[in-house]
């Protein structure tokens, strides 16, 4: 999946989690620290899409974009 294709994925979910009254920052660093994709809710199928990246891929993927 290309980088772009990670970003679109990304801002749904995060759309998706704010539809629903989560903090989809506080909510993917939980995910990212602990590895626990309990803190990804499952509505919108979300948990399975974001269940797709390796998290050191997820975590590349924002290093370069925040870098740039």
């Amino acid at each position: 999946m290309s980088e772009s294709d990670f970003k679109q994925v990304i801002k749904e979910i995060c759309a998706s989690m704010e539809k629903k009254g989560y903090d989809p920052v506080n909510q993917i660093v939980g995910y990212l620290i602990s590895n626990d994709l309990g803190y990804i809710p499952d509505f919108d199928d979300n948990r399975n899409r974001i269940a797709e990246f390796d998290r050191t891929v997820i975590l590349e993927y924002m290093l370069k974009d925040y870098l740039k």
